[in-house]
């Protein structure tokens, strides 16, 4: 239990960014989940679509801090080499 008034609202703070952060994190994962699932079904043309959204959401989530640049030049990297082998 926090003692102090800056330790409360670092609490509040803190549980703002976490709820932000997991909702960045989600929406990167289902962007690249749906990448993936639209590479297997050989729809390419969707793909293409869905790759992009999956970029955006890539960035802004290494640009918000959830992931690393690095992390997230990485998973663009690896979606990019699944769409260009089908």
């Amino acid at each position: 239990m926090p003692n102090t008034k800056s330790a409360k609202k670092y609490i509040r703070s803190t549980a703002r960014k976490t709820s932000l952060n997991r909702i960045k994190r989600k929406t990167f994962r289902d962007a690249i989940k749906k990448v993936t699932e639209l590479v297997k079904e050989k729809k390419i043309s969707e793909a293409k679509k869905a790759f992009i959204v999956a970029q955006k959401a890539l960035d802004k989530a290494a640009k918000a801090g959830v992931i690393k640049k690095n992390t997230a030049a990485r998973k663009k990297s690896r979606l990019a080499r699944k769409l260009r082998k089908v």
